[in-house]
């Protein structure tokens, strides 16, 4: 250590005009010293002032530039070493070095760049300021196609200099993305896939970069899914797959590289890690069980890609991931519910499903999750269901099939997102189904947790949904029965409310089922129609310029209906009805001025 000293005091006072020999000797000292205690020798080089020479040292003709560079380096492994390299003005003369033709300079110039960029915003901006990520962008070019030795460490020290320069920070990684290193990185992959230490630095870089969208544009027009793919079957060791799955992950969310992997081959693949790794409990497997399914339901979210492997039903994946449903495995039955719900995406592919079975295997898994089941296998199975059912085709076939009674057997759950699903799978079923709705409607347990869950206030979704489907009940089944349940069950209030939604079809659902209830039933629901503030409520419709015409409409045939109550009818005299709708009759829509011009007469008459 008293060598230490001498060697940081000399290159202070002769810095400037010793001679090559002593200064080396100074400096290959400190490289001594750090080599066997970095972080002591550290504070004395930044306690001494000697950072602040280093600047003078830095020169393209010295001897001594990788030597000072690379105790630089060295002492940019400290955290607190960073922005002092920063105030002693060393970024300038350090990017100047990256012009230099040594590749020794060249090496320790991008490791202190890197160690200093680490974590440091400090030394991001200052190095940007500087211009040094665009002259690293521009070697990385040029030396992308050489494979020997020196130029892959360089090139491994760039990479690593850019990520620790970019690593979340949105504004500098848009920057490199438009300096055009995507491209360049890929094709860096594609020629250097024997070098571990090389592709592990670009596999870290897009993981980097691929989470912004528009890095997700640049990667569609290369082949890096290819490349992934390939480098991929490759791998053995997990911590290298995972590493591969964390930059497929980000970029399979873009439709045109879903399509790409798909093509590429990665479902094989995925498909080949889960049969491997199924029936394992060693964490690793399991890690990587999950890790593929979960991907593999993602590609599924391409229409292009989803449609390429369902291959009309026929296709291999798809029957693979059919016997993923009754497996034992929570993540594989998981991921085959999801799958089937990205399947039925379409009416033709709901069609050949249903017609071939899927329905039973999806009942049969809620069967199995019931009692203390699994919430996230509970919510992809309805989810597929609720899909399925979309066609007008599959509903009947659904309902005798019992989807209804499978369904309703969730209706004690506490979980929102089962609600959810749960709800509108019921809602899809009975659509146009009038038995279905007719039976369900009078069902008064339904009913009453419809009516507790139109309340839901933390939950809007499981709250529109709940209304919704109260809504439809009505209006399906046409039924006084539906009506004479759901007023018991203290419904008509949350479907006036619906009346007031921000969403025009929730509003139009709300007044139709109103309507039927007022010409089916109104005596009946007369007392909670008032208590709800009905009539108020339509009044503000009609005179609101913002209401849509069919909003308009249903609300004039609604008003026309409630004045078979007395009650009801007299609230309409006394809120001047008469004038808002005769200022209806010259409306722009053709069907609400015709509404509006019969709806005054009978006003007229009632008067």
């Amino acid at each position: 250590m008293d060598n230490l000293s001498d060697a940081l005091k000399k290159l202070k006072i002769t810095a400037t005009d010793s001679t090559a020999d002593s200064l080396e000797g100074c400096l290959d000292c400190l490289l001594q010293a750090l080599a066997q205690n970095n972080m002591e020798t550290s504070e004395k080089i930044q306690k001494s002032g000697v950072l602040q020479v280093f600047a003078s040292l830095l020169m393209p003709q010295s001897s001594c530039t990788a030597k000072v560079a690379n105790i630089i380096a060295e002492v940019a492994r400290n955290e607190f070493m960073r922005n002092p390299c920063v105030d002693a003005g060393l970024i300038p003369p350090l990017v100047q070095m990256l012009n230099c033709k040594d590749q020794e300079v060249l090496l320790q110039t991008g490791r202190a760049l890197g160690n200093i960029c680490y974590d440091s915003h400090e030394g991001r901006s200052a190095v940007d300021h500087a211009g040094g990520a665009h002259i690293v962008v521009d070697l990385i070019r040029s030396l992308c196609s050489k494979t020997d030795p020196a130029s892959e460490k360089l090139l491994t020290v760039f990479c690593g200099m850019l990520m620790n320069y970019s690593n979340e920070n949105d504004t500098l990684q848009s920057q490199l993305i438009n300096m055009g290193v995507i491209p360049t990185l890929v094709k860096l992959l594609g020629i250097h896939c024997q070098n571990a230490a090389l592709t592990e630095m670009c596999l870290v870089a897009f993981g980097n970069l691929a989470e912004l969208e528009s890095s997700k544009e640049q990667f569609a027009y290369t082949n890096i899914a290819e490349e992934l793919v390939k480098l991929f079957k490759k791998q053995v060791e997990h911590d290298k797959k995972e590493m591969i799955f964390e930059v497929l992950a980000p970029l399979a969310e873009n439709d045109v590289i879903k399509l790409q992997l798909v093509e590429a081959g990665l479902v094989e693949c995925l498909l080949e890690i889960v049969q491997k790794t199924v029936d394992s409990d060693k964490e690793d497997d399991v890690a990587e069980l999950k890790t593929a399914s979960d991907l593999m339901v993602l590609l599924l979210l391409g229409d292009e890609s989803m449609q390429k492997l369902f291959e009309g039903g026929k296709g291999s994946v798809f029957q693979r991931v059919l016997s993923w449903i009754p497996s034992n495995s929570h993540q594989l039955q998981l991921a085959g519910a999801l799958a089937i719900a990205n399947f039925a995406r379409n009416d033709g592919n709901c069609t050949h499903m249903v017609d071939n079975g899927i329905v039973q295997k999806l009942m049969d898994l809620l069967d199995r999750h019931v009692e203390d089941g699994n919430v996230t296998v509970q919510h992809a199975a309805l989810s597929a269901l609720r899909n399925l059912a979309i066609p007008v085709v599959n509903k009947a076939k659904m309902l005798s099939a019992g989807v209804a009674e499978a369904v309703l057997k969730f209706l004690r759950s506490e979980m929102p997102p089962v609600q959810f699903k749960l709800l509108g799978t019921l809602r899809m079923l009975i659509d146009a189904q009038a038995e279905a709705a007719e039976q369900l409607g009078k069902n008064a347990k339904l009913v009453e947790r419809l009516v507790e869950w139109c309340e839901a206030k933390d939950h809007a979704g499981v709250m529109g949904e709940s209304n919704r489907l109260l809504s439809a009940l009505i209006r399906h089944s046409k039924s006084k029965d539906v009506i004479r349940t759901i007023v018991q069950s203290g419904g008509i209030k949350h479907l006036v409310t619906m009346a007031t939604s921000e969403h025009v079809i929730m509003q139009n659902e709300a007044l139709v089922a109103l309507a039927l209830i007022a010409a089916l039933e109104l005596v009946t629901a007369e007392k909670d129609l008032e208590n709800a503030q009905l009539v108020q409520i339509l009044h503000r419709l009609l005179s609101d310029d913002r209401s849509a015409p069919e909003i308009k409409y249903n609300s004039i045939v609604l008003v026309c209906a409630l004045i078979g109550s007395e009650s009801l009818q007299k609230e309409v005299q006394n809120m001047a009805f008469l004038e808002v709708v005769s200022k209806l009759r010259s409306h722009e829509n053709k069907t609400v001025a015709q509404q509006a011009s019969l709806t005054e007469q009978r006003l007229a008459v009632e008067s």
